[in-house]
């Protein structure tokens, strides 16, 4: 009887190569390309996209980059490989992979490499503690289309999400707790997840429920007050209505009531990246401030701390029980 052979792919968005137009406008083109992500009709939606939203958000996007460009390269792909490099440290039986949805390390070559290795048993882990149609929907599509082209499959286990996992609140709570210790207890903690369109929930996607679970275990694990978390999505794009509160407005309007201090995490960022450096720790920094805000403090994602990758772990080990 031949031996299992295990493999682990684990699955982030993707990021420009360079923080350049060109870069930037060829990571778009793909992102925005993909039905899970923009389902309009394309007969409308390509001369939009390739008309007017590349040619005039790449450069501005690529200049946001810039201010947060690391020596190393993109903050995500920074982190997401030492995530891999970890999580392979910890399973030294098995075969780990990094992918991206969009961009390179791409998920042909991850799922190839890991064939390569004679993986019997495929552990897919994408990298959304929140399950969407627009995120981790979006990778199970793209495997299943790259294993049309092999004739020898792997079992399949997929991970779902892990929006409530007792070690992934753990490592928030941690984290949330060691900026109350550094900064003092601040007067709201806010929860800023990536918007999606409403009426992808009206359709059947779990997302806010899912980040709802997540905010309701942390209130549960934390010692602070439940009328003091708030929930809010950041992020959106385009003109259909997306999920609310806004962050950028809760921000504005936080000072108005009596709030000078604040602690904001984003839970449903796996890795430091764009949304989390720019938008969040940049952009509704100053417009708290602006509005009267005193104390802004962001809350780094969870990266490669340990905690983290005891997670994925732990997420790894029971798919293989």
């Amino acid at each position: 009887m031949s031996q299992e052979k295990y493999g682990v792919l684990m699955v982030n968005l993707g990021t420009p190569e360079a923080p350049t137009s060109k870069a930037v406008k060829r990571y778009l083109a793909e992102f925005l390309s993909d039905r899970r992500v923009v389902d309009t009709p394309r007969a409308l939606w390509w001369p939009i996209l390739n008309g007017a939203i590349l040619p005039l958000r790449s450069p501005r996007v690529a200049k946001l980059y810039q201010s947060v460009w690391m020596d190393e390269g993109s903050p995500l792909m920074v982190f997401s490989k030492r995530q891999r490099k970890a999580l392979a440290d910890c399973l030294p039986d098995m075969a780990v992979e990094l992918a991206m949805s969009y961009g390179k390390p791409s998920l042909p070559d991850a799922v190839g490499r890991l064939l390569e290795q004679g993986v019997t048993k495929l552990i897919i882990l994408p990298l959304y503690p929140q399950y969407s149609c627009s995120t981790s929907a979006a990778i199970w599509d793209a495997v299943a289309r790259i294993l049309i082209g092999y004739r020898r499959l792997p079992s399949i286990n997929y991970i779902r999400d892990y929006a409530e996992h007792p070690a992934y609140i753990a490592a928030l709570k941690h984290s949330i707790e060691q900026s109350f210790e550094r900064h003092g207890k601040p007067d709201r903690l806010l929860l800023s997840f990536h918007g999606i369109p409403v009426r992808y929930a009206a359709e059947g996607d779990d997302y806010p429920l899912r980040c709802k679970d997540t905010r309701d275990a942390l209130v549960q694990a934390l010692d602070f007050p439940e009328q003091q978390v708030m929930m809010t999505f950041q992020s959106r794009f385009g003109r259909d209505p997306w999920l609310t509160p806004f962050t950028d407005e809760t921000m504005k309007n936080l000072p108005a009531d009596g709030v000078r201090h604040i602690q904001v995490i984003c839970p449903g960022f796996s890795s430091d990246c764009l949304e989390t450096l720019e938008e969040i720790n940049g952009q509704n920094r100053e417009i708290f401030e602006h509005a009267g805000g005193e104390t802004f403090h962001y809350i780094p994602a969870l990266n490669d701390s340990p905690k983290h990758i005891e997670l994925f772990r732990q997420l790894v080990s029971e798919q293989v029980r």
